[in-house]
C-alpha cells in the first residue's frame, strides 16, 4: 500500500495586546475599540504564521483556541460579549482567504455569536478552497477557580462530534477541555478521524502532568493521529498562570514525533502517514472487539 503523507501544521502564540484592567470607567465604545485592536493584532500575527506554515508545506493548519483574542475567560466581564461574532463572520472570512491563498487546509478556534445572549467556544473548519465545510462547538465547558470561568461566556455546544472530509484527510477539532471525556474522543474515530485537533489554552500548575497522557491515550485508544495545541505565555492583566506551549503531535502509537517549546511563538509541523492508522487498526483491534451493547450504563449512570 502506498503511503499518504500529509504534512501537518500548529500554530502556538502569545497574546499581543493585555486589555485593561479596569473597564468601569470606559465607554461601551471604547471597549469595543479595545477588543478590535486586540483581534487585528492577534489576525496579523497569524497571518504571519500562517505564511509561515505555508512555506513549510503545511496542508492542515490548526490555530490555538480562541486565536484571536487573549484567553479571556480567566475573568467574569461581560466587556467580552463584544468580542463574539458570527460564523461566517469578519475572522472567518479572513482567515479563508488564506486557505485559498495556500491551498491549506486551516482549522480556526473563535468566539462564536449566535444570538444575543448565546454564544459558543466554535472551531471553523476551513477546506484547501477556501470554503467553509463546518463547526465544531465545544462540548463540555468548564468552571474551574481560579482563572477557567467558561460558563460565563459559553452555552454549551450543539453540533455532537462531527468529523469534516478535507482535500487531505478526515479531520476533527475537539476542543481544550473536551480532551478530558473520552467518550466524545471514541466518537469521533467511529465517525472516521483521521487527525483529531485539540486546540487549548491551558495552563502550568492545572494541567501539565495531564498534557502528555489524555492525547496520546485518545490516538492510541481510536488509532488516529492526535494534534495538540496550547498558548504561550502569561496573561496580563490577569496573571492566573502560565500558559506552556508544548504543543505537538502524536501518531496512531501515541508517541510524540513533533513537539514546540513551552514559551515561543511558533509553527510546529509533522509528516502524518494516514497508512499507520490503517496498521495499527489492523495490529489492535478495538473497534472490532468494542462491546458496545454492554456500554448502556455510560448515559443511564448520571449522578
Amino acid at each position: 500500500m502506498t503511503d499518504r503523507i500529509v504534512k501537518g501544521g500548529l500554530i502556538q502564540a502569545s497574546n499581543v495586546i493585555a486589555p485593561a484592567e479596569d473597564t468601569s470607567k470606559m465607554s461601551k465604545k471604547e471597549i469595543q475599540s479595545e477588543i478590535e485592536k486586540i483581534k487585528e493584532a492577534m489576525l496579523e500575527k497569524h497571518k504571519k504564521l500562517t505564511e509561515k506554515a505555508a512555506g513549510l508545506g503545511v496542508q492542515i493548519l490548526c490555530y490555538q483556541e480562541l486565536f484571536n483574542l487573549p484567553y479571556f475567560p480567566a475573568e467574569h466581564n461581560q466587556r467580552w460579549y463584544a468580542a463574539a461574532e458570527p460564523i461566517p463572520g469578519p475572522t472567518i472570512d479572513e482567515v479563508a482567504k488564506w486557505a485559498k491563498k495556500y491551498s491549506m487546509v486551516i482549522i480556526a478556534p473563535v468566539y462564536e455569536y449566535a444570538m444575543d445572549g448565546v454564544f459558543y467556544n466554535t472551531a471553523a473548519v476551513i477546506d484547501a478552497d477556501g470554503k467553509l465545510l463546518g463547526i465544531t462547538t465545544k462540548m463540555h465547558i468548564p468552571y474551574v477557580h481560579p482563572g477557567f470561568y467558561e460558563k460565563f461566556y459559553f452555552k454549551p455546544g450543539n453540533t455532537d462530534y462531527p468529523v469534516f472530509k478535507t482535500a487531505y484527510a478526515k479531520v476533527a477539532p475537539y476542543i481544550c477541555y473536551d480532551r478530558h471525556f473520552p467518550d466524545g474522543a471514541r466518537i469521533l474515530g467511529l465517525h472516521g478521524a483521521e487527525i483529531m485537533f485539540n486546540p487549548s489554552a491551558t495552563t502550568a500548575g492545572l494541567s501539565r502532568h495531564l498534557w502528555e497522557l489524555e492525547q496520546p491515550a485518545h490516538a492510541v485508544a481510536n488509532g488516529y493521529f492526535v494534534g495538540a495545541i496550547n498558548r504561550v505565555g502569561t496573561e496580563n492583566p490577569w496573571n492566573t498562570g502560565r500558559f506552556y506551549g508544548s504543543s505537538y503531535f502524536c501518531n496512531p502509537k501515541g508517541k510524540i514525533i513533533a513537539q514546540g517549546s513551552e514559551d515561543k511563538d511558533e509553527v510546529v509541523t509533522a509528516d502524518l502517514n494516514m497508512e499507520e492508522i490503517y496498521e495499527i487498526r489492523n495490529t489492535w483491534a478495538f473497534y472490532r472487539d468494542r462491546r458496545p451493547e454492554t456500554y448502556g450504563d455510560i448515559t443511564k449512570l448520571i449522578p
